[in-house]
């Protein structure tokens, strides 16, 4: 037989296609950038303002395609608003480096290594395992508890998801065979849990005034629109919808996203025995418990005594690498986090300046006159999936209260809407976005940088698990809102 006809099928196949589909995303990015770019920017934009939504829109589509790591899209993005003025490189191209939350986004990875590290965090995946472990919507619904016991007392859901739940789910993966190192692995445990943490968080963080540091800013805002919201008052409105999507959301997500690893009835005998084996406590063990009782004190109390959760984290990492827990060497390797730091900085940099050419308020005033002649509950419902969607745009919940949520709330109010309804509604709202995208909130990053998600996967995932968090809050939620108000 010639040898000409025994090359495997595979190796005749042209070579060209991978190069192709390349060119072709590349100029689907390229022509949606060009046509935005020269668009005339609407009157009360800067002259810039279209500018910067094109490129803003070429990035987060560069993100979706993926035409090249995620960290070299941003900085491509970058370099092209520098390069044609629209950001000036001194005063707003770098902003976003300069964004607390996002160094405790970053702190939140090196936290995580030091519970892998240490096997702390091995040791607490496995008592969850022996718990609830013969499902992997059982270990779901444990860190949904956990999370929901957190909430009240950390007003930043950052610290929140990525200090305190990611570390365990990264370890239960971890135990379970679930990396992300290829599509089966990761999807084996690790994808599931991930991205089910992230949906859970934004409904936690709705459920209370001091689950998110944007929401006594919706209080604020409320406030000056007539609507006097307490405590007490926002955690009873929420309390019967926000408890109905935490149990809702995890069997939503095994549905929307489920992970190949279902039933693990050995599992709990399997984790007593390897804790068995583990043995007592190491020291380093016991250093990273006694820093992690550490942050959560200072995330908790951090408000009553001065110190800010960025600042605490990075107290925790100095701990750590004082007492050799973690080494420069460790955190360096960390390519999440870098890499992580690097695509979130420059997403809340340009969404920031977005707002500050007046493109955010130009879509807010544009809804606005939209709903001019409406039923007030007609008019409430655009608002509310107006204010909802375009944080396809923001990189931030608090940036997005503080650029939308008192205009929406005064049209509403102007629309005929009960000022402490709409108030409530938007201000739930304004939390239930940070799962949208992988952009969209602090634990979205966090998550996102683990590698457990993809970016295609994250915009399909996300979308339908809004719609699925809409919808609940809308049957249950109304109702009850309407019955105590």
């Amino acid at each position: 037989m010639s040898p000409r006809l025994m090359i495997p099928a595979k190796d005749l196949t042209p070579r060209h296609h991978p190069r192709s589909a390349m060119a072709g995303k590349i100029a689907a990015i390229v022509i949606v950038t060009l046509a935005l770019y020269f668009i005339p920017p609407p009157e009360g934009v800067d002259p810039r303002g279209m500018h910067m939504a094109a490129i803003f829109v070429g990035t987060i589509l560069g993100l979706i395609l993926q035409p090249l790591p995620t960290a070299s899209v941003a900085i491509i993005g970058l370099a092209i608003a520098m390069i044609t003025g629209t950001m000036t490189a001194k005063e707003e191209a770098l902003q976003g480096f300069g964004n607390s939350t996002i160094w405790l986004i970053v702190a939140a990875f090196f936290i995580a290594d030091g519970f892998l590290l240490t096997g702390l965090g091995k040791r607490i995946a496995l008592m969850f395992v022996r718990i609830l472990g013969k499902s992997s919507l059982g270990l779901s619904y444990g860190m949904a508890i956990t999370d929901l016991i957190l909430a009240p007392a950390t007003p930043s859901n950052t610290a929140r998801a990525g200090g305190v739940v990611y570390p365990i789910i990264k370890s239960l993966a971890t135990v379970n065979g679930s990396e992300p190192t290829s599509d089966e692995s990761r999807k084996r445990l690790g994808s599931y849990l991930s991205l089910t943490s992230v949906q859970v968080n934004t409904i936690t963080s709705a459920m209370f005034v001091t689950a998110m540091a944007g929401n006594p800013l919706a209080v604020k805002f409320a406030a000056e629109n007539g609507a006097n919201i307490t405590w007490g008052g926002w955690a009873l409105a929420a309390l019967v919808p926000g408890l109905a999507a935490l149990i809702v959301m995890p069997w939503a997500m095994s549905k929307i996203y489920p992970p190949t690893l279902k039933k693990t009835p050995d599992a709990p005998a399997q984790a007593s025995a390897q804790l068995k084996e583990m043995g007592p406590m190491s020291r380093g063990e016991w250093v990273m418990l006694a820093t992690f009782i550490l942050l959560l004190a200072l995330w908790v109390l951090g408000s009553t005594i001065g110190v800010d959760a960025t600042s605490a984290a990075f107290l925790g990492i100095a701990v750590l690498l004082v007492f050799k827990v973690l080494t420069w060497k460790d955190m360096a390797a960390n390519a999440g986090a870098w890499s992580t730091l690097i695509f979130f900085s420059v997403l809340v940099g340009m969404a920031t300046h977005l707002n500050d050419l007046g493109v955010i308020g130009w879509i807010g005033d544009s809804a606005a006159k939209a709903v001019g002649g409406f039923s007030w509950p007609i008019a409430l419902l655009i608002l509310v999936l107006v204010y909802f969607y375009v944080h396809y745009f923001f990189a931030s919940n608090t940036a997005q209260i503080v650029a939308m949520y008192s205009v929406f709330l005064g049209t509403a109010v102007a629309a005929g809407a009960p000022a402490m309804l709409a108030a409530l509604i938007l201000g739930f709202a304004g939390n239930l976005i940070g799962g949208l995208t992988h952009y969209a909130s602090g634990p979205a990053g966090v998550i996102y940088g683990s590698g457990y998600v993809t970016t295609g996967e994250w915009f399909r995932v996300g979308f339908i698990a809004s719609v699925v968090n809409l919808l609940v809050w809308a049957v249950v939620g109304l109702p009850w809102m309407m019955l105590i108000l």
